[in-house]
């Protein structure tokens, strides 16, 4: 089950109390204080995990907590403290403090990164710490303090190099099953896709891309329409757009007005989205002769200028060219991002 969003409370542990404790041995019967300190509660730290894809693991939890601090004990013994509880996550999770207005605390887009979310709390001073040339038998001992809490809401964008965009029905996983090992579900209706699919495909040379398909977009989209919002953001962070092109819609609709009908969802979503490199896949080209190109040239006529790629990803015909252009600009793409980021 595929999970992008998740509403949780989390709770660091609160520091543990120190202790009031005086020495008592055989021959010092008034010996002085001796309390050790409470040991601090745990920290939530949150890391961005490679081996994670979906935020299923908070479907069934919404309270995390870290365990509390010991508390101090006599002859000058610290109690331990509570170990930090470590929350693994998909790569590309967004978390948002729901307590003061949806404040973003951080975006984990990278394998690795990591973020403290809620500080243990301190552990108490034993009654050792208080004592004095007034009062040398101090009978107070530090609370700890309480650890932080929070609610959270959890929200994943997929990270992929490629992002497969079209009508419902297009064809995108049927294209994502046969240049990857994924098998998404494939039926001749709309909405087939319910939830985002990642592959990775594997070109000659040991290269590699993730390609993720998006659930058909219709008109309206940005504003929620059909799956609207659920997976228009997970576009947001792709590297490439691959609009996938019915030259053949069963509907009968016009492929080049389907192309800009996604296109002004995806503008309208964000514009962030309309300066990224996109191909188009016109799809269904085995049912293409020499005798009728009338649907292709018609397409090609009507969006000049675009990288048009004429394939069938029932057939696989010139699936290889169409995957080679995609790895030559995803690398320049990505040489140009390392090259706009500031040096350390």
């Amino acid at each position: 089950m595929f999970v992008d969003e998740a509403e949780i409370y989390v709770k660091a542990g609160d520091g543990g109390n120190g202790c009031v404790s005086f020495r008592r041995e055989k021959y010092i019967p008034k010996g002085g204080p001796d309390g050790g300190d409470g040991g601090n509660g745990g920290t939530v730290r949150f890391v961005a995990d490679p081996t994670k894809n979906t935020l299923m693991d908070f479907a069934g939890r919404h309270h995390w907590k870290a365990p509390r601090g010991e508390d101090g004990k006599g002859k000058k013994m610290a109690g331990h403290n509570g170990e930090d509880l470590v929350v693994p996550v998909p790569i590309g999770t967004l978390i948002y403090d729901t307590d003061h207005g949806m404040i973003l605390l951080a975006d984990l887009n990278e394998p690795g990164r990591e973020v403290t979310i809620a500080k243990g709390g301190r552990g108490g001073l034993g009654n050792w710490h208080f004592r004095s040339a007034t009062n040398q038998t101090p009978r107070y001992a530090e609370p700890g303090t309480l650890g932080q809490e929070r609610h959270l809401k959890l929200e994943l964008k997929l990270i992929a190099d490629v992002g497969l965009v079209g009508m419902p029905n297009a064809g995108k996983s049927t294209l994502l099953s046969v240049v990857s090992a994924a098998r998404p579900k494939i039926a001749p209706y709309p909405f087939t896709t319910l939830n985002p699919e990642l592959g990775i495909a594997v070109l000659s040379g040991d290269r590699r891309m993730v390609v993720a398909d998006i659930p058909g977009l219709i008109e309206g989209a940005h504003e929620g329409a059909g799956l609207g919002h659920d997976f228009l953001r997970h576009i947001e962070r792709t590297k490439i757009i691959v609009h996938l092109l019915d030259l053949y819609p069963p509907d009968g609709s016009d492929p080049a007005a389907n192309y800009r009908t996604i296109r002004a969802e995806l503008e309208a979503f964000s514009p962030a989205l309309a300066t990224k490199e996109e191909f188009i896949a016109a799809n269904k080209i085995d049912l293409v002769t020499e005798d009728d190109t009338e649907a292709l040239d018609k397409l090609k006529s009507e969006l000049p200028g675009k990288k048009i790629f004429p394939i069938s990803a029932a057939t696989r015909k010139n699936i290889e060219p169409l995957l080679d252009a995609l790895w030559k600009t995803i690398q320049r793409v990505k040489e140009e991002e390392a090259a706009s980021k500031p040096s350390a």
